[in-house]
């Protein structure tokens, strides 16, 4: 079964909560949704994580990219940029670059900040690069989801976002889980789309 891969870093769980609901969308466009999480870096050389993590989302691997119908890419900010585990993992997906695996295939993106202003849409229209370096389709969230003109947190035209709050403590509120769950059935949908062009 095809499957969008919704790909995601989170310290204190907000941004994992958002790729829950992402994967939701997803389900309800018709794709299964494959979570996956990517390790943390450390500046200590010879510290390495576990192979498998004590809780939550596997940690991905190339092959969950390269198979992946669509993908949503979801991390915490960090001074308007996305956090580095996630661009570690990135930078190490230069075969599927040179092949062109994910050339082609939409994606869109996630993230979380701790103030209003923090670099929502910074990080969100930064994480976008390195898609667009693989060839893959970028999708956001039109206006037609009602929730971008009337949320009082997170959500933006370039994909969802959440306020967590300076202590990463305010809880995903509804617009914000809804414009995630926009973003997954836009992926799934598409990618099905996609799939049916003749050729």
């Amino acid at each position: 079964m095809s499957y969008i891969l919704v790909l995601y870093y989170s310290r204190f769980g907000a941004t994992a909560e958002m790729a829950r609901h992402v994967g939701r969308g997803v389900e309800a466009g018709g794709l299964q949704a494959r979570l996956r999480t990517v390790p943390a870096v450390s500046t200590v050389c010879e510290a390495t994580e576990d192979s498998v993590p004590a809780s939550g989302a596997p940690y991905a691997d190339e092959d969950d990219l390269r198979g992946c119908a669509g993908l949503a890419l979801g991390s915490p900010t960090r001074f308007g940029n996305m956090a580095a585990p996630m661009k570690y993992f990135l930078d190490g997906t230069s075969s599927l670059w040179l092949s062109g695996a994910i050339s082609g295939k939409p994606a869109g993106v996630f993230t979380s900040t701790s103030s209003l202003h923090g670099g929502q849409e910074a990080t969100l229209l930064t994480m976008m690069i390195p898609l667009l370096h693989h060839g893959m389709l970028l999708m956001g969230l039109p206006y037609t989801e009602g929730d971008l003109l009337h949320t009082r947190s997170g959500g933006t035209p370039y994909g969802p976002s959440h306020l967590a709050g300076p202590d990463s403590a305010l809880p995903v509120t509804d617009e914000e889980k809804r414009l995630c769950l926009a973003l997954g059935r836009r992926l799934a949908e598409t990618a099905t789309a996609l799939s049916r062009r003749p050729g």
